[in-house]
This record gives structure tokens, sequence and C-alpha cells, in this order.
């Protein structure tokens, strides 16, 4: 499975699974963008076959609810949905 990388002051490990069509997915990359992090992401409804079930099955290991988006942080935390102060605070 192919991430796309944003380039960006390093904070950790950060990736995000994401919908192309999710207006809260969208708001996460605007907030990661505008405090010039570094993350990987990707849209997992434009990825097909084998890529889209080992995201599916990493997405379920953290939220098994599968709601969008989630924000991996170092491996150790899952930030599900948008929630400015919480990945404010996970980025400090």
């Amino acid at each position: 499975m192919e991430m796309k990388r944003v380039s960006g002051k390093k904070k950790g490990s950060l990736t995000l699974y994401a919908l192309s069509t999710c207006i809260w997915c969208r708001r996460v990359k605007e907030l990661l963008n505008s405090m010039g992090v570094e993350y990987d992401y990707v849209d997992v409804d434009l990825l097909e076959g084998e890529d889209k079930n080992k995201a599916t099955e990493e997405i379920k290991k953290w939220n098994p609810k599968m709601s969008f988006p989630n924000l991996i942080v170092n491996n150790q935390k899952c930030i599900v949905g948008f929630d400015e102060p919480q990945i404010k605070e996970a980025l400090k």
C-alpha cells in the first residue's frame, strides 16, 4: 500500500487513514498542514484489492467501528475524527 508523504517538521510518526470525500478527513489534513508537520496518509476509498484489505485491517486494529478519519500517532494512539485539541496535544 503506497502512502503519500507530506513534508514538514518531524513530530514522530503520523499516519492518517482518510476518505477522499470526507470533509472531516480534509479538515485533519488542513490542520496538519497548518501545523507544518510531516505525515503520511492514504485515502482508503481510492484503494483497491489487497491494498484496500491491508488498510482496512490496520484501521480495525485501532478503530473497529471503521469511522474516519483515523490519525495514528507513533503507533501508540489513534485519534478518531476531527478532534483539533487532541491532535494539537498529541503533537506538542
